[in-house]
């Protein structure tokens, strides 16, 4: 039996646990295994470029925990854009990635490969297992859900992005106190999220539990309505912004500053059509995903708050590549064991699909079939513990 290994997408708290676990999963119960790892997802299979992970690594997996990022290289690459794959030096014209990548792993003798990654990486596994199964391939395909965004159906939560949540929490527990550096200081919190606001809303929760641990000394003036955050603005909640402009105006009046917490998901279509009246070319990635990057929705937003708030000092601080490059935390090594623990289990039994808590089966963990697996998931706004914040946060 030979196992690949292969991570890609933005990278997240959860990749270099998951290889870990799933190289000490087979070691340990099938000690004849071969597992390599694809260099750089998809772009390695393409290129025939891996690793192999050497049978003295059985006792040595726990050592993985302790890295964040991924210790076999990520990429963004679609299979199926065939234009993008060829203009990147990976296949010459003519060719097909489907094949080339399927050519790859007969070539290399694979029998389960094993895709860690988001949506995008997960939707192009399922274009290649189908792919293989066409051609009759033999070869099986199990998948691991990993983004930050937790925002993948029918997945309940994603790897990594309870960490994620707390490392934000931890970023702006220092940022804040830029709030002591000026009078009338705007402070906007950007937190990666396309379509989906789970990541904001959650860093923010997370965020305030840390903010309530504090001592404060209100006689001088260091109260906690000035510390705690005033705005949480997300993709799935639709503002006035004028009555937001005049609740917070209020705020900066009596507190010397404003801290908002900004999904870069948040109004981008409106940003988008003010790019499109100038003129301004919308740059894509290989998904067809607008890059967020570029379009750089802290800063838009920045100066329409700025201006109506009469912010003296404007600081737009992301947290997203520090708060994506951590190491697993316990809550998410628990997760991750559980899953990679199935996804062998699966990959043994021949079943391809993703491995995840499938919320249309009560949360149970289950390979759930390729055809399911979307990304775009709302987060849900009705949940208990993100009304209650709100609520908190609108009668500051």
């Amino acid at each position: 039996m030979k196992v690949a290994l292969l991570t890609a997408g933005g990278i997240a708290p959860c990749l270099s646990a998951a290889v870990g676990r799933l190289v000490h999963n087979y070691l340990h119960k099938y000690p004849d295994v071969e597992i390599i790892g694809y260099l750089n997802g998809y772009k390695g299979l393409l290129l025939g470029k891996s690793i192999s992970f050497p049978k003295s690594l059985k006792d040595k997996c726990e050592d993985f925990y302790q890295f964040g990022g991924s210790p076999i290289g990520n990429s963004r690459v679609k299979l199926t854009n065939i234009e993008d794959c060829i203009q990147k030096g990976y296949i010459e014209s003519g060719e097909n990635p489907l094949e080339i990548a399927a050519n790859q792993l007969v070539r290399d003798r694979v029998s389960i490969l094993h895709t860690i990654g988001g949506d995008d990486t997960n939707t192009t596994a399922a274009d290649l297992a189908t792919f293989l199964e066409q051609n009759n391939y033999n070869l099986t395909v199990v998948g691991l859900p990993k983004t930050i965004d937790n925002d993948v159906f029918p997945i309940n939560q994603t790897l990594g992005a309870w960490t994620a949540a707390e490392q934000g929490a931890k970023f702006f527990e220092n940022i804040v106190n830029e709030n002591t550096t000026s009078d009338r200081q705007l402070i906007i919190h950007e937190v990666m999220g396309r379509n989906c606001g789970w990541l904001t809303a959650a860093t923010a929760d997370e965020y305030r539990k840390r903010l309530n641990t504090k001592k404060f000394i209100p006689e001088i003036g260091l109260n906690k309505d000035k510390w705690d955050i005033h705005s949480v603005l997300l993709p799935e909640k639709n503002i006035d912004f004028k009555l937001e402009c005049d609740r917070l105006k209020k705020i900066m009046n009596k507190y010397d500053c404003v801290n908002i917490f900004l999904s870069e998901g948040f109004g981008i279509d409106i940003i988008i059509s003010e790019k499109k009246k100038n003129g301004e070319k919308i740059l894509k990635d290989a998904f067809g995903h607008v890059r967020l990057d570029d379009l750089n929705p802290g800063k838009w937003f920045a100066k329409k708050f700025g201006d109506i708030l009469g912010a003296n000092k404007i600081l737009i601080q992301k947290s997203g590549y520090f708060s994506r490059s951590s190491k697993a935390n316990s809550k998410d090594l628990d997760l991750i064991f559980e899953t990679c623990d199935y996804a062998m289990k699966s990959a043994i039994e021949k079943k391809n699909g993703v491995i995840g808590r499938d919320e249309d089966k009560n949360n149970k963990l289950s390979c759930i079939e390729f055809k399911r697996i979307k990304g775009g998931k709302p987060f849900d706004t009705n949940s208990e513990w993100y009304i209650k914040m709100m609520k908190d946060i609108n009668t500051l």
